[in-house]
């Protein structure tokens, strides 16, 4: 993978506020959140070198406390090109985040300059006054001078608590979500094309932890064997770090995201694998914490069948495909790795990987169709839903539905399947999604079209009706589903 690949919309958005600071004179701060190894400190380290401006970057240190935070605060802000008269700074940093905070004011040059707070729920867990004490400082002493005050973390409920409206720093910070690279940066960044970048995506999770690993070129399985020889490999250490900092401890909610992971998706399903000797998880208990897990944690996503009638059960899954891949493969592979199995642990990836990866793509497939929904690929510019339809006895499943809204639409536009294997989409598949297509609330075979996502694309005289506008969406359109949104 090159130095740094994609981000340009972020890299856009921060170069636009910084350009507002040198004209107005006047500050702005922007909150950014996100997971672990998505690669926020890498975007701003990115901004910050290409500015033209100094800069001050402090990250925080997990476990410090509040006096050990202030003075490695202070100490580094002396080494940096920041103060224009260093000896402004003292030696010997003082106990407080106030008196910091005052400091740092003090020593600003007359020109723009980013400031950098990186791990900032940290500084909030040593210290119950620092949101506090950072509202005042950019009300009273900063937010008039021409600073860029860029505040990071990963503990994404934390960083939304910070700018909630109960707190301190309430409307004073722009907000910027980070997420994972988008399968075409991932293609950029491995060079891979098509069907190889997308399952280089599910793989890694467009974690760029994950990518700057990845070789030029090389397709997801052979990457996987590679790294099976490497017990210290990213591919196991990215997830591994991930549950490790959201889960320390094995508790309830920890059983219920392996729980997920290891392919349960239903509410009882869940409830019986991560109960205890007394039997499944009572619904009081089960309820709140996949709730936190969803909303809040954000590792789990819950996805609504979708059509013109309300409908259940919820699924869950894992919202990170390599999350996903580690929990379902790599975690039993990793073992075998440590064990000096390299070859046991590729084999026993690579007997789960086809099941696996129909399953993850699915996610990504219902995503491009969104992306591309208003343009000419699908004609469907309504279209502000993508899920699937089940009933209860998940008997039939549709993979693919598009409608006006969700989970429970006025209008069904599309219905479809997705077919992620490497044989092509033939009759019997198509009968079978006309098939399910007629139950699903809202169908109506004359107004709504078909879409094949098939890796193998389909077979000749299949009999979609292109006067309808039946789409096949083969892996290209996937991945050219974010360049058309890029652009």
């Amino acid at each position: 993978m090159p130095g740094f690949v994609g981000r340009d919309v972020e890299l856009a958005l921060l170069r636009k506020r910084l350009d507002r600071i040198a004209q107005t004179g006047s500050g702005v701060a922007v909150a950014i959140r996100g997971r672990r190894q998505v690669g926020k400190s890498r975007l701003v380290q990115e901004f910050c070198d290409e500015a033209g401006v100094p800069y001050f970057y402090f990250t925080a240190t997990k476990g410090a406390s509040a006096v050990e935070a202030v003075a490695a605060f202070i100490g580094e802000l002396k080494t940096t090109p920041v103060p224009q008269d260093r000896d402004l700074v003292p030696d010997a940093g003082p106990g407080n985040w106030p008196d910091a905070f005052r400091i740092l004011a003090s020593v600003l040059p007359a020109g723009p300059v980013v400031v950098v707070i990186d791990e900032l729920p940290w500084l909030a867990e040593q210290d119950e006054l620092f949101d506090g004490a950072l509202q005042t400082a950019w009300d009273r002493l900063l937010s008039t001078r021409p600073v860029l005050l860029l505040l990071l973390g990963s503990d994404i409920h934390m960083m939304e608590r910070l700018t909630a409206y109960d707190r301190p720093f309430f409307g004073r910070a722009d907000q910027l979500v980070l997420g994972p690279l988008n399968p075409a940066e991932t293609a950029d960044a491995t060079g891979l094309a098509d069907a190889d970048a997308i399952d280089a995506h599910l793989v890694s999770g467009g974690l760029p932890g994950i990518l700057r690993a990845w070789p030029h070129g090389m397709p997801a399985l052979e990457f996987i064997r590679t790294e099976c020889a490497d017990p210290a490999s990213p591919l196991f250490g990215v997830p591994e770090a991930t549950l490790m900092a959201e889960f320390p401890v094995p508790d309830v909610a920890r059983r219920i995201l392996e729980a997920v992971g290891g392919g349960d998706r239903t509410h009882a399903n869940i409830a019986a694998t991560a109960g205890s000797r007394s039997g499944a998880l009572p619904s009081g208990t089960l309820s709140p914490l996949l709730g936190r897990l969803v909303e809040q944690k954000q590792v789990l996503a819950l996805d609504q069948p979708l059509s013109t009638q309300a409908g259940k059960p919820g699924l869950y899954r894992v919202a990170d495909s390599n999350l996903r891949l580690y929990l379902a493969a790599l975690r039993s592979a990793a073992e075998q790795v440590r064990r000096g199995r390299p070859e046991a642990a590729f084999a026993l990836v690579q007997r789960r990987w086809p099941t696996w990866r129909g399953r993850a793509v699915e996610p990504l497939i219902r995503e491009s169709l969104l992306l591309a929904a208003s343009g000419e690929a699908l004609e469907c510019p309504d279209v502000e839903a993508v899920g699937g339809w089940w009933n209860r006895r998940f008997d039939p499943e549709v993979d693919l539905v598009g409608a006006d809204r969700g989970p429970v639409a006025g209008r069904l536009y599309f219905v479809g399947s997705v077919k992620w294997l490497t044989g092509a989409f033939d009759h019997r598949d198509l009968a079978a999604l006309h098939r399910a297509a007629t139950e699903i609330p809202g169908y109506a075979e004359s107004d709504v079209k078909l879409v094949v996502a098939s890796l193998g694309g389909i077979i000749d005289g299949l009999g979609l009706d292109r006067a309808r506008g039946d789409i096949v969406w083969r892996s290209a359109d996937v991945v050219g589903a974010w360049n058309r949104d890029a652009g």
